[in-house]
């Protein structure tokens, strides 16, 4: 009979602890689902959502304003955006131009000029050779830049060093030694006078 009652405690505390972690496991997986919503939006809002449908459209609207750009290299240091402006507005319209900088914000001496039309990256590019604040400006299409496609360089060899690896002795060994050479040991006769 006693062993009966045990049984029944314990069946009863199983079921207990059986209803207590699917009552949290429920919980786990509401709050999951409320962090999954969170994250979602949060992307919406931030932009950042990693489809490839959109990665490639943003590619090709990458491609469409590169084509409609120049690159003007040569630029003088103290030239600003609206002087590189004044200098191409000839060509067409320039909807913005990017002179790029180093951490410090020293310009690097070279600017990107994007047009609203194509067409006018080939009056641009009748610019090359042409004069801005003494210095010959070198103007060419822009270049897109193609993820991945990094240009691999591998590491050259300095002749220098000796390659690492197990020693190896060098070609020839003097028994002697490094620059010894051996004393011939024929018997002379004594003269002290020669």
């Amino acid at each position: 009979m006693e062993g009966d009652d045990t049984d029944m405690v314990a069946a009863e505390s199983t079921e207990a602890d059986f209803d207590d972690m699917k009552r949290r496991l429920k919980e786990m997986e509401e709050e999951a689902s409320a962090l999954r919503e969170m994250q979602a939006k949060v992307e919406k809002e931030m932009g950042s959502v990693q489809d490839p449908a959109a990665a490639a459209t943003s590619q090709e609207n990458r491609e469409e304003v590169d084509s409609r750009s120049v690159f003007v290299g040569n630029v003088d240091y103290s030239c600003t955006p609206e002087e590189v402006q004044q200098h191409f507005q000839s060509c067409g319209t320039v909807n913005r131009i990017t002179i790029r900088t180093d951490k410090f914000g020293q310009p690097k001496g070279y600017a990107y000029v994007e047009f609203l039309e194509a067409e006018a990256v080939q009056e641009a590019l009748l610019l090359n050779e042409s004069e801005l604040h003494g210095r010959q400006l070198k103007v060419t299409a822009k270049r897109t830049n193609i993820p991945g496609m990094k240009q691999y360089r591998p590491r050259r060899s300095n002749p220098f060093m000796r390659p690492r690896g197990p020693f190896m002795p060098p070609y020839f060994v003097a028994p002697y030694g490094y620059g010894k050479v051996p004393r011939l040991r024929m018997a002379t006769p004594y003269s002290p006078y020669y």
